[in-house]
């Protein structure tokens, strides 16, 4: 599975004093919002090019979070004006089209709403819409992947990965699998008993002849899928480089199995798309798979 870099680099139109910022750069990931009285969790931040903070949707504008320096991203552009140098013409619109929303009629790449691409269906978005979860992402088959021609990228890893079922496939053979994975399971002691969820964990190589780490563990349902991500590199030995690096072919993501999908970093394990005895894989590269496919 070799990874395909993706543009890096925020959104921002001419006319507006913040940037989008791509959810791509390590930078932009898991920030939170530094108005005083915010502070909220932003995957897709924007940074004050006026004063270089990164603020929330709501905060993003510089009367929002009362910039310290505003209008300073202005003056960087425009520079001093003189008689003989007119002020810039300011476009009205460029190459704007439709937030692919299916409910949404709102015109993107304007000098009003700049467009966000979503990473992992391809489409472009207005801000209202460009997380996934506000446009159904799962669901949407990715711009420029084959039709036809094979499975979809998430369900070929998920054919990679699926253990066999127990036979015969019954609640009570379930429940002896399970039991099974208790007994081996590592994991936190401090974790109470009544928060355990009991994960199948499958590494990622460290090269591509080598078998991947795997093994049972247990986990806090009250964690972040970024927590739990940490938690199963450290006891595999697989390097996690999520800190350290701003690209997506060295950082590592959560694959779901049983639901064919990958994990958000800021969800909770415990929310219910995960359940006792389901498998999950760390991968690196993740976030170019679907770039592959097109």
């Amino acid at each position: 599975m070799s990874p395909i870099s993706i543009s890096k680099g925020g959104t921002r139109s001419p006319n507006e004093s913040f940037t989008a910022m791509a959810n791509e750069d390590l930078e932009s990931i898991g920030r939170h919002c530094q108005f005083e009285y915010c502070g909220q969790l932003d995957f897709l931040p924007f940074r004050c090019e006026s004063c270089r903070s990164t603020f929330c949707l709501d905060h993003r504008s510089e009367t929002a979070h009362k910039c310290p320096r505003a209008g300073e991203w202005a003056r960087r552009r425009n520079g001093p004006l003189s008689e003989n140098r007119p002020a810039p013409v300011k476009p009205n619109i460029y190459n704007s089209t439709q937030c692919y929303h299916v409910s949404c009629k709102t015109l993107i790449n304007t000098l009003k709403d700049p467009a966000v691409r979503c990473p992992n269906c391809n489409y472009e978005y207005c801000l209202k819409h460009r997380l996934r979860e506000e446009h159904d992402c799962a669901k949407i088959t990715p711009r420029g992947a084959r039709q036809g021609s094979g499975a979809a990228p998430n369900e070929t890893i998920k054919s990679m990965f699926a253990r066999p079922k127990p036979k015969p496939n019954s609640a009570a053979g379930r429940a002896v699998a399970l039991n099974a994975l208790k007994k081996a399971a590592k994991g936190d002691a401090g974790v109470p008993v009544d928060k355990r969820l009991y994960l199948h964990v499958v590494g990622t190589a460290d090269t591509q002849a080598a078998e991947p780490p795997a093994g049972d563990f247990y986990f806090d349902s009250r964690w972040k899928v970024g927590r739990v991500l940490d938690d199963a590199a450290k006891r595999l030995r697989v390097e996690n480089l999520n800190n350290r690096v701003g690209g997506e072919e060295a950082k590592l993501r959560i694959f779901h199995v049983e639901s064919g999908e990958f994990l958000e970093f800021s969800e909770t394990i415990g929310s219910g798309k995960l359940k006792q005895g389901d498998t999950i894989v760390l991968l690196r590269g993740a976030g170019t798979i679907l770039e592959k496919s097109g």
